[in-house]
């Protein structure tokens, strides 16, 4: 009924307006058919005047004087028809008007009769949002805490870019573990698998597990089987070539991948060679409780620390604030969140440490005394032979693998643990080959203490 309603109200100016026209062109007519009819009467009329008055005049005059004014006559018709014709052009108009203006009287007196849905307020709502989806799904906090597959399709700056964003809320709306994460940049597969496997046994939960290795070795069929630890922990990766600054970009790309997990509070930068020192627990423990990082940086005045300086980085970088220290890494959350954020000062070592300038020894020493020395130790975590000269660390065999040596790295250093003194300095160590994994497993139990 609302429907035909409107349809009437929109016909109904249409219809005032053809009545109107019609009764004015109708008078218009008659006024011409009435003049036309009195016109022989005054001809008439007139003749006999004329006949009366003017006997005398002759009949070729009358005649002269009769076409004259039958002349008359037509243009005096054509001008009233003209001026008919133009009252009739000038009212239409006027009513035309008219109607459009009563047209929209009437639209907006049935629009305010009944209001529409898109211009009704908004009431609040006390239910909790959620998103659904097409198919009816329900998406809450779960969905969006979930981190993402480790194999992803996201390229770095996307990457990130998501790994960038930071909850300004300190409380957590969810009940939580922290979680270490452990990062391993390696060549291919993890060679010492067992004995991580061994270490991470009945602490589910408690870790992330995430692996940088050659691109084309994540395509082979020597991956990990399933059920393994590190099953399907392999992000997208690039190529890296040791010394060059793409190592780096393998590190911020696995902090990136590890930050996407809220839990995650500890990250730290291993290799395939790398071995834990304790069992999870203690570990586990140590860097929970920590209120520092874990970046060695030292300023070396010689060829392999402040030799490897370039100019063209001042002013923003100084040779004064140069820092050399060991790639392998120990961060908080916090700490990661910059260095995958750094958009100003990696991109220097991008473009001047090149060649001998190896970033993987200065950029995160460089930046982190820049920026944040409160909150470094000014130590690492992972120990490493460098008594032989050479552009690489000592290899340990098989044969040099003893519980003696394995005590000794435990407990074998002095050092600073939350501003008191440890013997506790390192909790991993390297290089160790994959020979040496019997020994490893064989001993583990009795100086790691592993499953206790």
């Amino acid at each position: 009924m609302a429907d035909r309603a409107a349809k009437l109200q929109k016909k109904a100016p249409d219809s005032v307006f053809m009545g109107t026209r019609v009764r004015v062109f109708s008078n218009v007519r008659r006024y011409l058919d009435l003049f036309l009819k009195l016109t022989p009467s005054l001809n008439k009329m007139r003749g006999a005047g004329d006949d009366t008055n003017n006997n005398n005049q002759s009949t070729t005059l009358s005649k002269l004087f009769n076409a004259k004014w039958h002349v008359f006559n037509f243009i005096t018709y054509f001008l009233l028809f003209g001026c008919g014709l133009t009252v009739g052009v000038i009212l239409s108009f006027h009513l035309k008007n008219i109607s459009l203006d009563l047209h929209t009287q009437l639209s907006l007196t049935s629009r305010s009769s009944s209001p529409s849905l898109a211009m009704a307020p908004q009431q609040p709502s006390d239910s909790p949002v959620e998103t659904i989806s097409d198919d009816g799904a329900q998406y809450g906090l779960n969905d969006f805490l979930e981190p993402p597959e480790a194999m992803h399709g996201m390229d770095d700056p996307q990457l990130l870019w998501r790994a960038s964003m930071i909850p300004r809320i300190a409380q957590y709306p969810f009940n939580r573990v922290p979680k270490v994460a452990f990062l391993f940049l390696t060549k291919g597969h993890v060679s010492l698998a067992p004995l991580w496997e061994k270490f991470f046994k009945g602490y589910k939960g408690m870790y992330s597990i995430y692996i940088h290795s050659n691109p084309s070795f994540n395509l082979s069929k020597a991956a990990e089987p399933q059920g393994s630890v590190f099953y399907g922990r392999r992000i997208p990766s690039k190529q890296v070539r040791w010394g060059h600054v793409n190592m780096i970009e393998a590190e911020r790309r696995l902090l990136a991948n590890a930050l996407m997990d809220f839990s995650n509070q500890r990250f730290v930068l291993l290799s395939e060679a790398c071995i834990p020192l304790f069992n999870f627990s203690t570990i586990y423990a140590y860097l929970m409780n920590s209120t520092q990082s874990y970046i060695e940086a030292y300023d070396k005045h010689s060829p392999v620390g402040r030799g490897r300086y370039n100019e063209k980085m001042s002013p923003h970088i100084t040779i004064d604030e140069w820092r050399k220290g060991s790639q392998w890494f120990e961060m908080d959350r916090e700490l990661a969140l910059e260095v995958v954020s750094d958009q100003f000062y990696f991109p220097l070592f991008q473009s001047y440490c090149t060649n001998a300038c190896y970033s993987d020894e200065h950029y995160l020493p460089t930046f982190v005394t820049m920026k944040f020395t409160p909150k470094n130790s000014n130590r690492t975590l992972t120990w490493v032979d460098w008594s032989r000269a050479g552009i690489h660390p000592v290899t340990y065999l098989s044969p040099l693998v003893t519980v003696e040596f394995l005590k000794a790295l435990r407990h074998g250093s002095q050092c600073e643990y939350n501003g008191q003194s440890s013997n506790i300095c390192y909790l991993f160590a390297r290089k160790f080959s994959t020979d040496s994994l019997i020994r490893l497993l064989t001993f583990a139990p009795k100086v790691m203490y592993f499953n206790k």
